[in-house]
């Protein structure tokens, strides 16, 4: 018998296939679009899944801005930021998030669903958000794909 057949496949950074990928963001419910690009971030869509190696591929989102939340959280969802000083802290609302920075939406949502470890910061370097249709990351070559059709 050829105990070679049975033998598991670990992945680790020489062997790992990492791609580029777009996400339109427009008209995505953020957090089901923000799981989908986690599990992507992650690797967790390839069969050669190793939990702890950077296996997942580049993730690039457009449209940042056209991003939507359900019911009332635009003026209800708050975010919590500390100065660092005593009583140094801030509350902003959705609402006013997405009026200033409406990339960081996305990248909030994301970075909450990676693992909270030194991978999970190395994992949020492979994510980038671009508010608008364009991006400055054409040399990769990014494949535009449809999150839907990931599970």
């Amino acid at each position: 018998m050829d105990t070679l057949s049975y033998k598991t496949v670990s992945l680790n950074k020489a062997t790992v296939q990492k791609e580029w990928i777009v996400v339109d963001a427009a008209d995505q419910i953020l957090g089901r679009l923000s799981s989908k690009i986690a599990l992507v971030l992650r690797g967790k869509h390839k069969p050669g899944y190793t939990p702890h190696v950077d296996c997942g591929d580049n993730v690039i989102v457009i449209n940042a801005e056209k991003i939507r939340l359900t019911g009332n959280k635009m003026k209800g969802k708050v975010y919590i930021r500390h100065t660092g000083y005593p009583g140094g802290q801030r509350f902003t609302t959705a609402e006013e998030l997405m009026a200033k920075h409406p990339a960081r939406m996305v990248e909030k949502a994301v970075k909450g669903m990676l693992p909270k470890n030194s991978l999970g910061a190395k994992l949020f370097t492979n994510l980038h958000v671009f508010v608008g249709a364009e991006h400055d990351m054409i040399a990769q070559q990014p494949k535009v794909i449809n999150l839907d059709n990931i599970r």
